[in-house]
């Protein structure tokens, strides 16, 4: 791709345009090939830019990505996965965006063989006037039997001036399969920080601590996983 996408490109529906032209032309995706049989497993922190991943998991062979999406700016990570007999691929993702921030993941999974089982795990805190989005997708060919693709996305708004964009997708082409998708965008518990308050524990303090608990699940099992925590507690109490 050349020229600057449009809004019209589903895949650049939320970006912003005005950063990104900053950035074009991007480079290429990264290619990554797990072999038969292999194991592969990565910690990403992108703090701005784009970040593009185009990943082979062939049979019998797991790969497990986790990723932290946060800048000052603009930060967008793409990651496409193509998946073989009998492979297994976890995507875990965290994006963190406050002020006029856009933070984007878009990640699409490729079942093209039997067998094969993927996770999406994606959590996304918006706060100011910040916008994040992830628009995610998992494919399954004809003759992929035997798929179990799921997709579990969810947005905390901090703010009412916030936006929080998702799109699940899922495009079946087989018939015996087991795919879901689930997708939710919310604000703070208010009881929940009321019965915080009440054992004395400070708003701030109560924020971080459900923000955290409501992120944790997409960084378990991670490669870095504390290194990836870390980074998270402190973007988020920037964010607070």
């Amino acid at each position: 791709m050349n020229a600057l996408p449009t809004r019209k490109a589903e895949d650049w529906r939320y970006a912003d345009l005005a950063a990104l032209e900053k950035l074009w032309p991007l480079d290429e995706a990264e290619q990554i090939t797990v072999p038969a049989g292999g194991a592969y497993a990565r910690a990403i922190i992108n703090t701005g830019g784009v970040t593009r991943i185009a990943l082979t998991v062939e049979a019998k062979a797991s790969a497990a990505i986790h990723v932290l999406n946060t800048s000052a700016d603009y930060a967008r990570i793409e990651i496409e996965a193509t998946l073989h007999d009998g492979a297994d691929f976890t995507l875990g993702g965290v994006q963190l965006a406050g002020g006029a921030q856009t933070a984007e993941i878009v990640a699409t999974v490729r079942h093209i063989a039997p067998n094969a089982t993927s996770r999406q795990i994606l959590r996304s805190v918006a706060g100011g006037t910040a916008t994040v989005s992830v628009l995610g997708k998992v494919y399954v060919a004809k003759g992929a039997d035997g798929t179990d693709g799921q997709q579990s996305m969810r947005s905390m708004l901090l703010d009412r001036s916030a936006t929080a964009n998702a799109r699940p997708e899922l495009e079946i082409h087989a018939d015996d399969v087991k795919c879901a998708h689930g997708c939710a965008i919310g604000e703070l518990d208010a009881n929940g920080l009321f019965y915080l308050a009440a054992r004395g524990i400070p708003p701030q303090e109560a924020k971080a601590l459900m923000l955290q608990a409501f992120i944790a699940e997409a960084f378990d099992g991670a490669a870095e996983e504390d290194h990836l925590r870390a980074a998270a507690q402190a973007a988020l109490e920037v964010m607070l």
